[in-house]
């Protein structure tokens, strides 16, 4: 009993157990997108407008983020063309930005696999639309500061996402666009 005692003092001591939130860093935090389409592909960023990590013991619990969708940026064109699919995917065709401007991550779970591995899973919300969503996550926790990393595909036709799909046409031929959607994650979070 005095061992059990002593023990969960040293615990409250160094801080393990205790909660702490950590606020996304958006500036030094970054998402980046690829989708494609028959003959080739595009990509690009979007911004995190704000987010927080929850951490419990050390590691992380859960934890929410907002999207700025009226940041899409496409990287792979200059010019013309990359202010026309930018136009394009921020118009009611794809994001419908001026009715949806952000998208919204809602972690339900993360729970440890190993080492710094996680599985995630949680609410993924576009254009007013909620999916759950589960992958694979590198998250460490270190001190004050949190950085994680994922890669992991989202379905834009469960998100009424529908130009070019065949999920939704017929008859498209070689003008389909993916409906997978690849993002690349990484961010950065401190006390």
């Amino acid at each position: 009993m005095i061992k059990a005692f002593i023990l969960s003092f040293a615990m409250v001591f160094a801080g393990v157990g205790t909660e702490a939130v950590y606020t996304v860093n958006s500036e030094a935090s970054t998402i980046n997108w690829e989708g494609s389409k028959i003959g080739g592909k595009h990509n690009g960023t979007i911004a995190i407008k704000t987010g927080s990590l929850d951490v419990k013991k050390g590691k992380v619990t859960g934890g929410s983020f907002e999207i700025d969708m009226t940041s899409i940026n496409n990287t792979d064109q200059e010019g013309e063309w990359k202010a026309k699919l930018e136009g394009h995917l921020k118009s009611a065709d794809f994001f419908g930005v001026e009715q949806f401007p952000t998208a919204k991550f809602e972690i339900a779970s993360a729970e440890s696999t190993g080492g710094d591995k996680y599985s995630v899973k949680g609410k993924v919300t576009i254009k007013g639309i909620t999916q759950d969503i589960e992958f694979p996550a590198m998250i460490k926790v270190d001190g004050g500061k949190v950085s994680a990393t994922a890669d992991l595909t989202i379905d834009r036709s469960k998100f009424d996402v529908r130009y070019g799909s065949d999920s939704f046409f017929d008859n498209l031929g070689d003008k389909v666009i993916s409906d997978d959607i690849k993002l690349s994650i990484s961010l950065v979070a401190a006390k």
